[in-house]
């Protein structure tokens, strides 16, 4: 049974307290995320997500209530430099990662500042070069790349610092079908192959079937909370949140509701493809 690596308890958050722009991005929320678990965050704008992502790495800290990772208060400033380096983020734009003029040197830039000898540097970015996919691009200038291999750039940076922890903000806003396709591939094969922790931030429901949960949040607090299975029979509710269900568990919907016995468990059109060819 997989271990709880980051626990939100009680969590409120308020930009500008006791102003007159004072704003509640986060009520009371409950959230328990376990070692090597791919979990994926949506809902509309203004729902609270990000802010809620901000505080898994302490770029944010509570107004009441606590955030835990690995047992580590972010409240504790003596806690932040390791829980940091535990839990990295990657923001929606790669540009705003981007230090270096070389590839290579980029991915060096967050290790290197951890204080990593150089051996052991240029160990963790040939590593995270390969698990990235960017072999062939050591060497290229990074404002040269395209948005996916950008992406992929700053999650190569990112893991070169060995995170437990990957929290991506909208990673996907910014490439094309064939890059959040890449994108994701990378992201899985980083779970499976190396245990690592994913939160994604998403507004593709297709890119959310397929992890492990699902948190939908609204109005600052987790209304949903499940398996994209579980998740998704709430269709009419997620609707009036202006999420629309992935396609092919739409469809799966629409054969159940004629009378097909389709297993609620499909979610992804590979799910669909396996159904029916059985």
């Amino acid at each position: 049974m997989k271990t709880v690596f980051i626990k939100v308890k009680d969590l409120t958050y308020v930009y500008h307290r006791g102003g007159v722009s004072e704003q509640v991005a986060l009520s009371r929320v409950e959230l328990e995320i376990k070692k090597g678990e791919f979990l994926a965050l949506v809902g509309p704008n203004g729902s609270g997500k990000s802010t809620l992502a901000r505080h898994l790495n302490a770029l944010l800290l509570p107004t009441e209530g606590e955030v835990l990772v690995d047992g580590m208060d972010t409240r504790r400033s003596e806690n932040l430099w390791e829980i940091r380096r535990r839990v990295g983020m990657v923001f929606q734009n790669p540009d705003n990662q981007i230090v270096s003029s070389l590839v290579e040197e980029d991915i060096a830039f967050g290790a290197e500042n951890l204080g990593v000898p150089s051996e052991e540097v240029r160990a963790r970015v040939d590593e995270a070069i390969t698990m990235t996919g960017l072999s062939g691009y050591r060497n290229h200038a990074p404002h040269l790349l395209s948005g996916g291999l950008k992406q992929r750039l700053a999650i190569a940076g990112v893991l070169a610092m060995r995170p437990d922890c990957l929290v991506l903000d909208e990673p996907g806003a910014m490439l094309d079908p064939s890059g959040r396709c890449e994108l994701m591939n990378t992201l899985i094969r980083l779970r499976d192959s190396m245990g690592v922790t994913i939160v994604l931030l998403t507004h593709q429901m297709e890119e959310a079937a397929k992890a492990d949960r699902m948190i939908v949040m609204s109005e600052g607090s987790p209304l949903l909370l499940g398996t994209p299975a579980e998740v998704f029979l709430n269709d009419e509710l997620l609707q009036d949140l202006g999420l629309e269900l992935p396609v092919a568990a739409k469809i799966a919907r629409r054969l159940r509701r004629r009378g097909f016995l389709v297993p609620k468990d499909i979610v992804t059109v590979g799910d669909m493809v396996s159904y029916l060819c059985r």
